[in-house]
């Protein structure tokens, strides 16, 4: 081995780098001291070309014309420490390696062009490259910068590795991979490309490891034709399209990767493409977390899903998926959404807040569960799907509306499945869905437990309703079904309501501790058999007269659900008022109060001269915290509007959201029909009102309340006084919400704390509506108690008062059963003693 020496101005034995080539050997090194040189370096032969070790940069810049700046074709070729420029503006590569040639690229930086590594490319795709056998490429602790088109080509018979390196700002391609090339990669940064990543065409391969891919332009990594790509502890961040995309017959499989921040979906595989993917991370990808199209296969396993601004997992066509020990979190959409003739299987999958429905299965999907978990959201399952699916040992949890809803023709089998603290229905079959449900638990939800609509006859056995603030069991007019071994227990409706020409069998039902057992229609036809009210035996078809306490009662308890007063017939405008100016505290809402009643005066007198009224809205917005004084004012104003002979009747009816939103498609309109019909003539009081509206929610059936209600506001403008509820904050967001409320509610009324002296005189007004009395040191301590109380989200204003007030009269009445004979004083007395030691 020979050491040839170059450098300028008699520095070295060679003035030129190609001039020591031409006269090198196998294996000599070239030391080249620092400077620039404009020339083209052909190493035809095992040579090595190397920076001199502190003689300064080294620059190489080619020459135009078309070549590269380095072209390799000895078999064992390097270079050390160089900067390597592409000839200016002639689209040339900086390094071209040859077929059958080896090269080794270290410690360089290879400045506006590509790495183009040739091969023999015997695949059949045709080549203009010329050489035979296969070509070696090693990138070492090198930075490849400013690249066009690409940053490095391999095509054909190409064997590359690449360790330690940087490829940045490349106005093309990172790296591509065509025919049968392989790539090593470990530890490669790739930032800030106007293409992919990585573009595998081919049967070519990919191995990287420990590596980030950073603002492509396009995907991260893009697999065509049958190339394969092996990703190991990769991040993607920001790319301008998936960040693994795999289509034709290509296969990806990924281990310890993290996604962020696609614009596109995170991992997609489409044609007959496979993904593999264990213990990785897809974060904040711009559309799904995973998509899955035509014949693709993916198998995901610990795996997470975070945020994705469509459905964390979408399948379609005849897509196969697979996910285990999987996790969904806060997506926009769906958690998992089959459609057309896809296929997943779900095994101890979980589930959180996502928009719409944690598992969906539409079209002809397939999905089979087994031990999930799906927590908050809108719905929380939902299988429509014309093709059998099945839900097995899994729960379902504080989802906002249904916990699991059965719509297809396709059986739907639910085993096991356990559904608690949703806000509407727990499980609904839709209309002429086939279902079967078995061995599964309804528990503390905020509507009916199990909704059979009309036409669905399932088989249920086994199941367990307990808790729920509507019906235990609700049969839908047609529908039917066969209910064996179920219990029912703790419902705040009726156990069961059989709407009329419902025609269930029930086997061995029992219902415990329910407000009633059964709320029939004429019509309906049940068959009861072997089944117990409170251990009671049913006799024959209807239960025993002592337990079932039960009329022909719908679902729907209007009137009897909604809380309605009625004010006296004989009541002046100057009592009502009176009676207003007597409630503690509220000047503000007592001032504007006053000024609504002069302006409501001056249109009745304008009304009786034959003179047009002025535009006066008389539905209101009542603002403030709990406890405020807002259902006891609004009561008032409707009395005040009657004797102004504006209202006919002036009676209140207060709801809440619960009394105006149903569980399923088409119960809601109805609802909210059924209260305002019963406070025409008065006041409808609207309590919480901004929960029709729920943030993040977009299929809420709230909406359709307040279209309805808008649309009656208007229909009985001239009957009807409504007003809406809540939080200061929240109810701005829910006038908001439609332009229908921002027209009609034009007036809010600020409803303010109530301070310690208005809390103090509020429990001597309870006190003396009572025949009590406070002492003058019971008033001053609780006068200290108020001011010390803490006015978090637990105080209650005026409701804190009047609690307390009871808790003092308990207090007080511990206190006299010790003595032996009380006075009269002392019996209406009410002392320090008395007060409650925490609140």
């Amino acid at each position: 081995m020979t050491t040839r020496y170059v450098g300028p101005k008699g520095r070295g034995s060679f003035r030129r780098i190609g001039d020591a080539l031409r006269a090198a050997g196998p294996g000599d090194v070239i030391v080249v001291a620092g400077g620039e040189y404009a020339e083209q370096l052909r190493l035809d032969r095992s040579v090595a070309v190397v920076a001199e070790p502190g003689g300064g940069q080294v620059t190489v810049t080619g020459v135009p014309g078309g070549e590269p700046t380095v072209v390799a074709e000895g078999l064992e070729c390097t270079v050390r420490g160089l900067t390597i420029k592409a000839p200016a503006d002639d689209g040339a590569p900086a390094i071209g390696v040859a077929g059958g040639a080896g090269l080794m690229i270290e410690d360089c930086t290879i400045n506006g062009g590509r790495v183009h590594a040739r091969g023999n490319e015997n695949t059949g795709q045709g080549s203009d490259l010329a050489g035979y056998g296969v070509t070696t490429l090693m990138v070492r602790g090198s930075r490849l910068e400013q690249g066009r088109l690409a940053a490095i080509h391999l095509s054909g018979r190409v064997q590359a590795k690449i360790e330690d390196s940087v490829i940045d700002t490349v106005d093309g391609i990172g790296v591509v991979l065509s025919g049968p090339a392989f790539l090593d990669a470990s530890r490669l940064r790739l930032n800030q490309t106007s293409g992919y990543g990585f573009r595998l065409r081919g049967t070519s391969r990919l191995v990287s490891t420990d590596g980030t891919i950073k603002q492509t332009g396009m995907a991260g990594v893009l697999l065509e034709d049958g190339s394969t790509a092996t990703l190991t502890d990769i991040r993607i961040e920001k790319a301008g399209g998936p960040g693994v995309h795999a289509t034709g017959s290509a296969r990806s499989e990924l281990t310890d990767c993290r996604v962020r921040d696609s614009r596109a979906s995170g991992l997609v595989a489409q044609d007959s493409a496979e993904l593999i993917a264990s213990d990785c991370a897809i974060t904040d990808a711009g559309a799904n977390g995973l998509l899955v199209s035509d014949s693709a296969t993916a198998t995901v396993t610990a795996t997470r899903f975070d945020r994705p601004a469509y459905s964390a997992v979408h399948l379609t066509g005849t897509a196969n998926v697979k996910l285990t020990d999987c996790q969904v979190r806060e997506g926009v959409e769906h958690g998992i959404h089959v459609t057309a003739s896809a296929r997943v299987e779900l095994i101890r999958c979980g589930i959180q807040d996502v928009g719409l429905t944690g598992l969906s299965a539409v079209d002809a999907g397939y999905a089979d569960a087994e031990d999930c978990r799906i927590v908050g959201g809108g719905t929380g399952i939902r299988l429509e799907s014309t093709t059998a699916t099945s839900v097995r040992t899994s729960s379902v949890t504080g989802t906002v509306g249904t916990g699991v809803e059965l719509a297809g023709a396709g059986l739907a089998t639910l085993d096991a499945v356990r559904v608690s603290g949703t806000k509407a229905a727990g499980i609904v079959v839709g209309t002429g869905a086939a279902a079967t449900i078995d061995a599964s638990t309804i528990e503390n939800c905020a509507g009916s437990g199990l909704v059979i609509w009309s036409e669905a006859t399932p088989t249920v056995t086994g199941l367990r309703v307990s808790t729920v603030a509507k019906n235990g069991i609700y049969v839908a007019e047609k529908a039917g079904g066969t209910y064996t071994d179920c219990d029912v227990t703790g419902t705040k409706y009726p156990a069961l309501h059989l709407a009329k020409t419902a025609a269930p069998t029930f086997k061995h039902l029992r219902i415990r501790d329910c407000s009633e057992a059964i709320g029939q229609e004429d019509g309906a036809v049940p068959v009861f058999e072997d089944c117990t009210i409170d251990g009671v035996a049913m006799v024959r078809e209807k239960p025993v007269a002592a337990a079932a306490g039960a009329a022909s009662t719908p679902e729907v308890h209007v009137p009897g659900a909604l809380d309605e007063s009625m004010p006296p017939d004989d009541e002046t405008l100057e009592d009502v008022l009176a009676e207003l100016e007597e409630q503690v505290g509220l000047d503000r809402v007592k001032r504007d109060v006053q000024s609504m009643v002069k302006l409501m005066q001056t249109v009745r007198m304008r009304e009786e001269a034959g003179l047009p009224a002025p535009p006066l809205s008389r539905h209101l917005v009542f603002a403030g915290n709990p406890g405020t004084g807002k259902t006891t004012v609004a009561r008032l104003y409707g009395r005040i509007l009657k004797a102004l002979g504006l209202l006919r009747k002036g009676h209140l009816v207060e709801v809440d959201r619960t009394a105006l939103v149903g569980e399923y498609v088409g119960h809601t309109g109805p609802k909210t029909q059924a209260a305002v019909q019963q406070a025409l003539g008065g006041v409808l009081f609207i309590d919480e009102a901004y929960s029709l509206a729920p943030v993040g929610i977009g299929n809420d059936f709230g909406a359709e309340a307040i279209a309805t209600l808008v649309k009656l506001m208007e229909d009985h403008r001239n009957d009807l006084v409504v007003i809406v509820a809540g939080y200061v904050n929240d109810m701005s967001r829910f006038i908001g919400s439609n332009p229908g409320l921002s027209s009609r509610f034009t007036r809010t009324l600020q409803f303010e704390d109530y301070t310690a002296a208005e809390l103090v005189g509020i429990v001597e007004h309870q006190a003396r509506g009572h025949q009590y009395e406070l002492t003058v040191d019971a008033r001053a301590a609780l006068s200290t108690l108020f001011e010390q109380l803490p006015r978090g989200e637990g105080f209650g204003n005026g409701r804190s008062a009047r609690q307390i007030f009871q808790a003092m009269t308990e207090r007080q009445a511990h206190r006299m059963s010790e003595l032996k004979t009380p006075t009269s004083a002392q019996l209406v007395s009410l002392e320090v003693p008395d007060l409650p030691e925490t609140f």
